[in-house]
């Protein structure tokens, strides 16, 4: 009887583990009770971080973070030990330290790039900023970017205004990450990326009057979520515009501010370490021309690498 009833506790203990891990979205899955947390989280000797809690068609799951690869899943609440932590608990860890980095003494204070400009080491950092357009994807720079080789790492900071007006071509970057000829990380750029031409920056982008930073935060982490894809920690301003109370409200969301040294279109050209920002949405075809150019010239710095490697 004591071996019947052991043999029966092994198999629930096998079931249980078999549904850890990283949790399948169907694509159109309902999200509610969608919540901002910061909990520590165990697991037998894993740990991770909680920054969201949800359910998911009524299932709770967990928005995990790796505190140190930076690496973030959709997790079941279930198979976490989690309490609540604070900023200063976490501060030794390699995501507090990316998303409250120390001041910079030799980098005044900035309305414009806010956030992480450059990363470590060689090669470059390729971003591509997917703002609201009503023109089609890029197609060709994604192809330029995976012809490098299988699972060649790219951020697109995505705004929701742009997944809910390009099905076809976001399920097409879908398939490129899904098929491995691309590591796609999904950077947040915003829900509505608001912008009124002429406007002054310190009264525009994310500083309008009446923005609800929350709002435009969630919205597209819920849709991200939705459509079976997993968001990053990396938030990019739009128009890398920002302040010192908008960058602390992002802060206090838990997720890394992410700006540019090589805005190709506009800034220096790149070098080792850089983070490169370029708009496949349709929108500014030049910096794209850029790119071309200096990767065929052999002067864009390689190899292309993982956004998480950056901070």
């Amino acid at each position: 009887m004591l071996l019947f009833c052991a043999s029966l506790a092994a198999a629930a203990t096998a079931r249980g583990e078999e549904t850890c891990g990283p949790a399948a979205v169907s694509s159109g899955a309902q999200i509610t009770e969608y919540t901002p947390v910061f909990e520590s989280c165990a697991r037998g000797e894993a740990t991770r971080l909680a920054t969201r809690r949800m359910r998911i068609d009524g299932d709770a799951l967990l928005l995990t973070v790796d505190p140190q690869s930076l690496a973030t899943a959709l997790e079941p609440a279930a198979c976490w030990r989690c309490v609540e932590t604070s900023d200063a608990e976490q501060a030794e860890t390699r995501f507090m330290k990316a998303v409250r980095p120390p001041a910079d003494p030799d980098r005044p204070p900035a309305l414009v790039n806010a956030g992480h400009v450059h990363g470590q080491g060689a090669g470059s950092y390729v971003t591509g900023d997917l703002c609201p357009s009503q023109k089609p994807l890029d197609r060709a720079f994604i192809e330029e970017v995976a012809a490098q080789g299988p699972g060649t790492p790219i951020t697109l900071a995505v705004s929701g205004g742009w997944i809910a007006h390009h099905a076809a071509d976001f399920a097409w970057l879908q398939d490129k990450r899904r098929s491995g000829a691309l590591d796609i990380a999904w950077a947040n750029h915003s829900y509505t990326h608001p912008y009124v031409r002429g406007r002054a920056d310190a009264q525009n982008y994310l500083l309008r009057p009446g923005v609800d930073l929350d709002a435009e935060i969630f919205e597209t982490e819920k849709l991200l979520i939705s459509h079976g894809e997993t968001p990053s920690v990396f938030f990019r301003f739009p128009g890398l515009v920002s302040d010192s109370a908008l960058l602390e409200r992002l802060e206090s969301r838990h997720l890394v501010a992410l700006g540019a040294d090589s805005w190709l279109a506009l800034g220096p050209p790149p070098r080792a370490g850089s983070i490169v920002l370029v708009h496949p949405n349709g929108n500014e075809p030049g910096g794209l021309q850029i790119f071309s150019r200096l990767l065929k010239s052999g002067r864009m710095p390689k190899p292309f690498r993982a956004i998480n490697e950056a901070p």
